[in-house]
């Protein structure tokens, strides 16, 4: 038995080690670019840190002077705006999306790939600076408003349309949550939507009754990823509106706002109680949302 004993405790050493070393690529990212950062942000927000000059601690003054700041307020009611704005219409038209290539047209990977796409592409630099141009005012789209009749406006540069094109960008990388809500559409079991047929019920009463019910799980999966990501958005609000925000702040972004007074102002104390800001009101609104979930998310095993 001792021997015995004596055998298993190495082999599972061996295993405990070989575990571990496969997991030190990823621990050594997390501690040094993900929780690393965040203590010193956190350590960071709690100073008066401009990076040119001393740094000395004030406690929670920075915190104090988020909520007396104007353009904090500005930044995020723009930011809300967004998000409540892109999220909705990106989902209903990655769910439409979904629904129809799910009945199985000829081509449905070219399809799938197709409009998997964007979702790749839509953040980067490239794609923003081509949605500049696509807005200018001598680009795409006032050249194909003019073919019938219609003039032409500057939409980056009006208020009332500016915010308007990075929503449009938003909604155009619809891909990934079509690709979520096609996989959940698999799973839902033939046997109830035949049985439905059978019953009589047509395709307005099988999705209201069958098809959404059981794909809230995903619908509410979808809702989390996008909102926050919405909320990260920066790359759009920076190289569309040039990294000022504007016209008269009206795509002043909160991550750009935070970009703004770090590494323009070179308050980077202030700008660290900002992001943290952000970061605590994201965890408040995403913990609302699981709680609102339990009034409209089915799960099957409930």
């Amino acid at each position: 038995m001792t021997s015995g004993t004596g055998r298993v405790r190495p082999r599972r050493a061996r295993t405990w080690l070989a575990a571990h070393v496969m997991l030190l690529p990823w621990l050594v990212g997390a501690l040094g670019i993900t929780i690393g950062p965040l203590i010193a942000s956190l350590v960071l927000s709690l100073t008066n840190y401009s990076i040119l000059g001393s740094t000395e601690f004030v406690g929670l003054d920075n915190y104090a002077a988020v909520f007396s700041d104007p353009k904090f307020f500005k930044s995020m009611s723009v930011t809300l705006m967004y998000v409540c704005l892109a999220v909705p219409l990106q989902l209903g038209l990655a769910l439409g999306l979904a629904l129809l290539l799910e009945k199985g047209i000829r081509w449905l990977g070219v399809y799938r790939a197709g409009f998997y796409l964007p979702s790749l592409l839509g953040a980067s630099v490239a794609i923003a600076l081509l949605w500049r141009q696509i807005f200018k005012t001598d680009g795409l789209v006032n050249a194909v408003l003019s073919i019938f009749g219609v003039t032409g406006r500057n939409w980056l540069y009006d208020p009332d349309t500016a915010l308007l094109t990075l929503v449009l960008l938003q909604v155009w990388t619809f891909g990934s949550p079509m690709i979520i809500f096609l996989a959940g559409l698999k799973e839902i079991p033939k046997e109830l939507i035949e049985a439905a047929t059978v019953d009589g019920a047509g395709y307005g009463r099988r999705l209201k009754s069958i098809v959404l019910p059981l794909l809230t799980p995903m619908i509410f999966f979808n809702l989390i990823l996008q909102t926050v990501g919405a909320f990260q958005a920066f790359n759009q609000a920076y190289i569309v509106s040039g990294g000022t925000g504007g016209p008269v702040d009206s795509t002043l972004f909160y991550t750009l706002y935070v970009y703004i007074v770090g590494f323009i102002e070179y308050r980077m104390g202030y700008a660290s109680a900002l992001a943290w800001v952000l970061v605590i009101f994201i965890g408040i609104l995403t913990a609302v949302q699981f709680i609102v979930s339990r009034k409209w998310v089915y799960y099957g095993d409930q």
